[in-house]
């Protein structure tokens, strides 16, 4: 008797879930259902690390007297230029790349930008697979981050989440404050600096560079705007010649009865957080809570625009910038002066 009483809890234990088994109306319905979405999940996620997993590569580099590090990068042309963070490469001597397929190559700095975490490099050899860096101005909160790396010499790691914030600010190691920064929780660690983050249709949405080690599930990236804006100079010039009026600021709303009887041509703009005291922007007296709208007259919707405009022959000229003060809008000029190099090739 003991063994049909066995036999009978086993036999219900394996048998599959139905209404009339658990009690609940429709239970099964909604397990399928659960069922199906996690199986969504998973295709788009298999289908996202497929296209860019080839092109993510282990970086290990080795600095003056020192053994260097590794990190992580992707490549972004066919012809070997390759993304990654600058503090994965700044001040190396020597830098070695392994693309995914094992082989093993030497690569040459091409630009460093400390201010922004981010540099190129490039190797030696065409034809290689390579990933699109999508527009990060479009991304919206809770959807899929991918983050592909190399976590404490992990290769080739997964881990996946959402898009937890937007517009975040951060210190880049050169001390200047850098904007329009992506919060994920998906996982970094040690080693997954570089590395893309991706959408899920396999394009690149930021650059990871960061986790808070203490917490859990805060990481950021820096926004593939402003890695594609960064790489064409980088790769270019190998340097940026970057103005700086000194303000520290973020996109933000504005309010639609303010944009519609000014005639903005954009529903947000950059609002200015702080001012660095004897900066550009203190002298024109510009002041916190200050809405930036345009530059020149052009229209100016969000940090990356800004940044955009204060580079090149914008530097050492007088610059209208258009502002809204409350309610009211302003005209105020300032002229941008030129951040000190503070990279070493």
């Amino acid at each position: 008797m003991a063994d049909d009483r066995h036999s009978t809890a086993l036999d219900f234990l394996l048998a599959p879930e139905t209404p009339e088994r658990s009690g609940l109306p429709g239970s099964s319905t909604r397990a399928q259902s659960d069922i199906a979405l996690l199986d969504e999940y998973s295709r788009t996620v298999v289908s996202a690390v497929d296209r860019v997993a080839p092109s993510v590569v282990k970086i290990e580099s080795r600095a003056e007297r020192m053994r260097g590090g590794s990190g992580s990068g992707f490549i972004i042309a066919p012809d070997g230029f390759i993304l990654t963070n600058s503090h994965v490469v700044h001040g190396t001597r020597e830098i070695v790349v392994n693309v995914s397929d094992g082989r093993e190559f030497p690569a040459q700095l091409v630009g460093d930008d400390p201010d922004t975490d981010l540099a190129v490099i490039r190797i030696a050899t065409p034809q290689l697979s390579h990933v699109r860096l999508a527009d990060s101005e479009s991304l919206r909160v809770g959807q899929i981050a991918i983050a592909i790396g190399n976590p404490l010499g992990f290769q080739a790691s997964v881990t996946a989440g959402v898009i937890s914030a937007l517009g975040r600010s951060m210190h880049a190691q050169s001390g200047r404050l850098i904007d329009n920064i992506i919060q994920t929780d998906a996982a970094l660690n040690p080693g997954n600096s570089g590395g893309p983050l991706a959408n899920s249709a396999g394009e690149v949405i930021g650059v990871n560079t960061a986790m808070i080690r203490p917490a859990q599930g805060i990481c950021f990236a820096i926004a593939s705007s402003t890695a594609k804006f960064v790489a064409a100079w980088l790769i270019k010039e190998g340097r940026i010649r970057r103005g700086y009026i000194g303000v520290a600021g973020q996109t933000a709303p504005l309010h639609r009865r303010v944009a519609r009887f000014y005639h903005l041509a954009s529903d947000t703009g950059v609002l200015v957080v702080s001012i660095d005291k004897g900066s550009p922007a203190d002298h024109a007296r510009i002041r916190p809570n200050d809405v930036i709208v345009a530059f020149n007259d052009e229209a100016i919707a969000s940090v990356h625009d800004l940044h955009k405009k204060l580079v090149g022959d914008q530097i050492g000229k007088p610059c209208k910038l258009t502002l809204l003060r409350h309610t009211e809008q302003l005209t105020i000029y300032v002229t941008p002066a030129e951040m000190p190099a503070l990279v070493s090739r």
